[in-house]
């Protein structure tokens, strides 16, 4: 059919606009978001959106309770042009928690990094989404009073130096609008955007396979008890109807890779851990922890399956690893749980730390033997071809040789030496 000169003459700015716009749109800015499906995210899609930019977002499956399919339409519906989704389980488990459970590391003695770790995981999959989509940014949901903003930056900025950030909660445009939870919930309403928070529970919760952790609203108040349908990892001890049970656990090099005598990879194993904690009631902790920042936060943890593997691998190295090595790792754990709270996971400092750590766990290698009953793990049970335990030796009946007795009379004497020089010092001094 023949076009009539009106009709192209009418056609050509359409297609001049058409191609405009698609000249725009492809002239975007591009951000990779860390998109977790939550409410700040959800919110922040939107915004980013709002502001002009292509936004491609990345959720990393590190052993959240997430239906994916549905979180992939959310992203595109709330404004991303892109969804990555990745499963990073067995790398998340192997190459972060399991460096962890080998530190014996507790950040202010208490807290088992859960959050800490996962971030590290993310932020290299992002960069690495940033790098193929060409992408100039990267964005992540974190406040500004918080410890994750640390965490997905570092990461960033030391595995793509040129890496601009987008931190929408540091932004005072985006805070004029959005000045909390509640802005945020009512913003989400505005836009339809489907959310789990809500004013009548607005504590934050963040999952992996490691652990889930509780924030925010009602717990804000460090001297409010956290009601019991918040927890989804651990009975409360009340409703815990399991018997006592006997679980093993073998180690290869600090390893965790058998329970109960069956080999399983490393998300396995500690998904099967958590199965078996949450029964009994194990892993919850609730306590006031030292941002990186520089403010205190309560946090509500539990770590079923963490607590469990903890518990087992400071036991066997108490049994393989020589005293003054085992006391210098201790204190080192200290740093470790400090670098990876902080966000430090790659930096020189922590590349020399993983270096001393192969080369202490290199007897680490038996099995433990654990009680678990009613919210307590206990070890039974230790054993390993690396022991370092000699019962000829420890035996308080008598040894056949095995041990002096009497060569301690002079190794005291010695140890005491600038104990009683420094006696002395102060009695001539007392007497002047």
């Amino acid at each position: 059919m023949a076009t009539s000169k009106k009709s192209v003459k009418s056609a050509a700015p359409a297609r001049a606009a058409k191609s405009a716009k698609s000249a725009k749109s492809a002239r975007k800015e591009k951000v990779v978001l860390a998109y977790s499906g939550g409410l700040d995210t959800s919110v922040i899609v939107r915004w980013l959106e709002q502001k002009g930019y292509d936004v491609i977002c990345f959720c990393a499956n590190v052993g959240q309770v997430e239906k994916y399919k549905d979180l992939e339409a959310k992203a595109l519906n709330s404004g991303g042009s892109k969804c990555y989704i990745r499963d990073v389980q067995e790398e998340f488990v192997r190459d972060f928690v399991f460096p962890a459970i080998a530190w014996n590391a507790k950040y202010e003695g208490r807290y088992l990094l859960g959050t800490s770790l996962a971030r590290p995981v993310i932020a290299k999959h992002m960069v690495e989404i940033a790098k193929k989509e060409k992408a100039q940014y990267i964005a992540h949901g974190a406040t500004g009073k918080g410890n994750d903003q640390v965490r997905f930056e570092l990461t960033a900025y030391a595995l793509l130096p040129g890496v601009k950030i987008i931190a929408p909660w540091r932004d005072p445009e985006f805070n004029t609008d959005i000045k909390g939870r509640v802005e945020a919930i009512e913003y989400a309403k505005k836009w339809g955007i489907p959310i789990k928070a809500t004013k009548k529970d607005p504590w934050s919760s963040d999952d992996n396979l490691l652990h889930i952790s509780f924030e925010a609203g009602m717990l804000e108040d460090p001297a409010v008890r956290p009601l019991d349908r918040m927890f989804e990892r651990s009975l409360p001890i009340a409703q815990v109807k399991a018997r006592r049970q006997t679980v093993t656990v073998d180690f290869v090099a600090g390893v965790p890779v058998k329970v109960d005598g069956k080999k399983l990879s490393p998300a396995n194993l500690l998904r099967t851990l958590n199965e078996i904690g949450f029964k009994h009631g194990i892993g919850r902790i609730d306590m006031v922890e030292s941002r990186f920042v520089g403010m205190k936060s309560r946090g509500v943890y539990e770590t079923p399956g963490g607590t469990i593997l903890l518990s087992a691998h400071q036991d066997l190295e108490a049994l393989t690893v020589s005293r003054d090595l085992l006391h210098t790792k201790n204190q080192l754990a200290v740093r470790f749980a400090q670098m990876a709270y902080f966000g430090f996971w790659y930096c020189e400092e922590m590349e020399a730390l993983d270096a001393f750590l192969k080369a202490s766990q290199r007897h680490v290698t038996g099995r433990v033997t654990l009680e678990l009953d009613r919210g307590n793990v206990t070890v039974v049970g230790r054993e390993s071809a690396h022991s370092l335990y000699d019962a000829a030796i420890a035996s308080m009946e008598a040894d056949g040789g095995a041990y002096n007795q009497s060569d301690a009379t002079g190794f005291i004497r010695l140890q005491a030496l600038p104990l009683r020089v420094h006696a002395q010092r102060a009695a001539r001094l007392a007497g002047e």
